[in-house]
């Protein structure tokens, strides 16, 4: 089963007390003490990022690692990475940290790791990056979109009720066709893609993920059912 799950915001860097979202990524990879990789590679502050993902997922039942494209562990990258069950990648620049990935051949290796079934998630720049399209402000200025890898058909927009200019934004984009129809999510939700099956999840109560598109030249939201993980 091929696996993506894009969060809007939350997880061990927005919500270190709430580890919802993290465990039902941990979960998504049907292991018992699943092996993690975190990608922080779209900040300048990635042994800090690194350090706050060891000391939230020690808490946790599963087996971290982390990636530095500084110091790597070792030469071949792609049999590191597809040796592991999940994959989580940081919040950030999201075009910075594409174009890292390309210039070091993680674009590639991380086609290998969806096709092989290793889970890929992440919050922010690390939802982003799994779609064709997102609204991002990583050029100084008015959101813009930014072609990303494309694993994902469609568009994402994370932070969506969390940063003031997000949805509007977003509706500029859409309105102009300057973006595609795709999804937005709020701070501390998520959305799952298992194969065709799609399904949302929050870590509160009134977090929610969104369906957004146009209907002739108007911009449409359609809030989807999203299962809070606490309940």
């Amino acid at each position: 089963m091929r696996q993506i799950i894009a969060m809007g915001g939350g997880g061990f860097s927005m919500e270190p007390g709430n580890p919802l979202l993290d465990q039902y990524v941990l979960n998504a990879s049907g292991r018992s003490r699943p092996s993690v990789c975190f990608l922080p590679h779209a900040t300048d502050d990635a042994s800090r990022y690194a350090l706050n993902f060891y000391t939230a997922f020690a808490r946790l039942d599963a087996r971290p690692f982390h990636l530095s494209l500084f110091t790597p562990p070792t030469a071949d990258l792609e049999s590191f990475l597809l040796g592991m069950d999940v994959i989580y990648v940081g919040g950030g620049n999201t075009k910075s940290m594409l174009a890292l990935w390309r210039e070091w051949g993680l674009d590639t290796i991380l086609r290998k790791a969806y096709d092989k079934g290793i889970v890929l998630a992440g919050i922010s720049a690390g939802a982003n990056c799994w779609f064709q399209e997102c609204s991002t402000d990583s050029i100084p200025g008015p959101y813009t979109m930014l072609p990303c890898l494309g694993l994902v058909p469609g568009s994402f927009c994370p932070h969506y009720d969390g940063e003031v200019e997000r949805r509007p934004s977003l509706h500029r984009l859409l309105s102009s066709g300057s973006i595609l129809p795709g999804y937005a999510a709020d701070n501390s939700a998520a959305v799952h893609f298992a194969d065709d099956a799609v399904t949302c999840v929050a870590s509160v109560p009134s977090a929610r993920v969104y369906r957004v598109g146009l209907e002739g030249r108007v911009v449409v939201e359609e809030a989807l059912p999203t299962r809070y993980l606490g309940a």
